[in-house]
């Protein structure tokens, strides 16, 4: 699925549904579940439309350059990335999940999805997890990111919270 699509209790309301919105960024991680968890509670507390956002990049396999994915490899990611986040938004709210969702899966790197996706929006939502010192310079944080140039509030949850 490319771009975005708005479910409310299992009928389609159609994009722009609710001018209100709370994001979350998930990847299947425990750390985004435990985040879309919590995104979708403060959604339904506000009576805003739920966002949820799926970035995915193409990984590189050449030793000494670019070597460009073919279409047929791009559609076949878009599409597991799709069924994932179809997946997880299952297994964490279940087939009602009692607010607007509205599902992006987008081809770009995850910290700057999140942070477009939070343009216009009340709230955006990342889950962390958990590496915190020198392993978390190291691996880069799309929650450190996304909470330093985020355009709105920003709660960063830790699995288990």
């Amino acid at each position: 699925m490319d771009g975005d699509d708005v479910t409310t209790g299992g009928q389609h309301a159609g994009p722009g549904a609710s001018e209100r919105l709370v994001v979350v960024g998930v990847d299947g991680s425990k750390g985004s579940s435990a985040a879309l968890r919590w995104a979708a509670d403060e959604a339904r507390l506000r009576g805003a439309t739920l966002k949820v956002v799926r970035a995915w990049q193409v990984p590189t396999f050449s030793y000494g350059g670019y070597l460009p994915m073919p279409q047929q490899g791009l559609e076949d990611w878009a599409k597991e990335n799709s069924s994932a986040l179809e997946q997880q938004l299952a297994e964490v709210l279940g087939e009602d999940p009692g607010v607007a969702v509205l599902r992006e899966v987008v081809e770009a790197p995850p910290a700057l999805a999140v942070v477009e996706a939070a343009k216009g929006a009340e709230l955006v939502v990342v889950g962390s997890r958990g590496h915190g010192g020198f392993a978390g310079l190291l691996l880069g944080s799309v929650s450190v990111h996304v909470a330093f140039h985020a355009p709105c509030p920003v709660t960063i949850v830790r699995p288990g919270g």
